[in-house]
């Protein structure tokens, strides 16, 4: 009996949200801002940087810019960030394992600086050259981060609240994306004179977290995994749990301190060649993939655009009216994460942006018919950006670092990162063409993908809820090495997806 009251104590000790730890975690989401406001930042000013890029052209060379040269121009000045995404993503494991999860954090700062510099001066300076790098530079700032940022609250979060605050990650970048659309909006910063300080006011957010994050504990598991030093991590600790009894944390990262020192140095290349690692890092690829691939970011890139084929009026603030349904819904998932479990939001998720993107498509249709169907397709977008914070939004992000142990994760983390990325990319400069090429039924390759994805998690996906780093990594072990003597049937998959503690 006494036995039970004290594991009672202890699991709820475990599970205390300590001042301590919601600020290092709320400073460390900062960079989560950034990104979600450097992805949204770009497109409601477009006129009045297009009108840049030719003024600054006719002053060079006496003549308007040509259409296609300025196509071409606007086109890199969007791209240029997921290609800084790309490369930063997959740099992750070059900071972290040598200056640590915070100090990396705080480097990256410097990116940013750099970035407001060469964007809040290009109109000063008539170049619309540094406008493009400082896209690239914010890119490559933005693509660490998102390594960075799930890495450390997962790492300095109890076992209990991971899930819970791993979503706060996806909800900076939601709330970044809408300030981004409420600030481009023309009377605010989206006209001629302010457009430079639009992008260059980045700055602030970088110059809050570098105050902030000397104040902020380095991860706890960081200390005790890669430096070996116990007492630093058990005084932070106790500091982050408000409790003086952190045996069942310290015995936690000890064991998959052990479980490391029986591994090899895991690279990139491992990831893919060892039958330990291959099953868990094909599982986050693709859902790194199911995020990006849903259509979420052709809804976001080009959501104007959409509302003006649906007839809507004042497209702009319909478009706003999304980013807040996309913040309240990430709240929502803030709140619920722990109780239904990761893969279970997740299959939630996309079965109902699946059955959006079909009622979008209905609607896009029989427009020209119906003039009611421009108020379905509002339905619709807001459904389907609703249902992408319940899963596909926030859960890639955190459950890449839960499905790896401390070796092989910041290697996982990088090529995740990359493959969201470069899924990105292909999202944001292709989806205007297939728009072209397919019209109102664009939407059907969409809802073909997301099934898809659905099929792939419900019968690969495990359930990470309520378990610990090395509980999730040895179910792939056990894996690896069954997988080495026979192949795993889809009944086992499914049990493993179903598996939890």
């Amino acid at each position: 009996m006494e036995e039970t009251e004290n594991d009672g104590r202890l699991r709820l000790s475990r599970t205390k949200m300590t001042l301590r730890l919601m600020v290092a975690v709320c400073v460390a989401v900062l960079g989560s801002l950034q990104f979600g406001y450097n992805t949204g930042v770009i497109n409601a000013p477009q006129k009045v940087i297009e009108k840049f890029y030719n003024e600054t052209w006719l002053s060079r060379y006496g003549e308007q810019i040509p259409d296609t040269s300025l196509t071409s121009l606007w086109s890199l000045s969007v791209a240029i960030f997921s290609v800084g995404g790309m490369i930063g993503s997959f740099s992750v494991g070059l900071f972290v394992n040598r200056f640590g999860r915070r100090n990396s954090m705080l480097m990256a700062n410097i990116l940013a600086f750099i970035a407001a510099i060469f964007m809040g001066f290009s109109k000063m300076a008539y170049s619309f050259e540094m406008l493009i790098i400082g896209r690239f530079i914010i890119g490559l700032y933005c693509g660490l981060t998102t390594g960075f940022v799930p890495m450390y609250v997962g790492e300095v979060a109890p076992t209990s609240l991971r899930g819970a605050l791993g979503t706060l990650h996806q909800l900076g970048v939601v709330v970044g994306i809408l300030i981004a659309q409420i600030f481009g909006l023309e009377p605010i910063m989206g006209n001629d004179s302010l457009w430079p300080l639009l992008l260059g006011c980045i700055f602030v957010p970088a110059l809050v977290q570098s105050a902030a994050l000397p104040f902020c504990p380095e991860s706890p598991r960081f200390l005790l995994i890669n430096r070996n030093e116990e007492d630093k991590a058990k005084s932070i600790l106790k500091k982050l749990r408000g409790t003086t009894d952190v045996t069942s944390d310290l015995q936690e990262m000890k064991e998959e301190s052990r479980q490391m020192m029986r591994e090899k140095k895991v690279t990139i290349l491992e990831l893919f060649r060892s039958p330990l690692y291959r099953q868990p890092i094909f599982i986050a690829i693709v859902l790194q993939l199911s995020q990006q691939l849903s259509g979420i970011n052709a809804v976001f890139y080009y959501s104007t655009m959409i509302f003006e084929k649906a007839q809507v009026q004042q497209p702009i603030y319909a478009t706003i009216g999304a980013g807040i349904v996309n913040t309240a819904f990430t709240v929502v998932s803030l709140f619920v994460v722990e109780r239904a479990g990761r893969r279970t939001l997740h299959l939630i998720g996309l079965g109902g942006m699946a059955a959006c993107a079909i009622l979008m498509t209905v609607a896009l249709v029989l427009l020209d018919r119906i003039s009611e169907m421009s108020y379905l397709s509002i339905v619709a977008i807001f459904g389907f950006v609703a249902f992408f914070e319940i899963g596909p939004g926030p859960i890639p992000w955190f459950i890449v670092a839960e499905l790896f142990s401390q070796g092989p994760r910041p290697a996982a983390i990088a090529v995740a990162g990359l493959s969201n990325w470069t899924s990105n990319f292909i999202v944001g400069m292709g989806f205007q063409y297939v728009e072209k090429l397919c019209g109102a039924y664009v939407f059907v390759i969409f809802t073909v993908l997301l099934i898809i994805f659905f099929i792939f998690t419900f019968f690969k996906v495990p359930e990470t809820k309520g378990r610990t780093f090395d509980e999730i990594a040895s179910d792939f072990r056990q894996g690896g090495e069954s997988n080495t003597d026979k192949q795993t049937s889809p009944e086992e998959f499914h049990s493993l997806g179903d598996s939890q503690v």
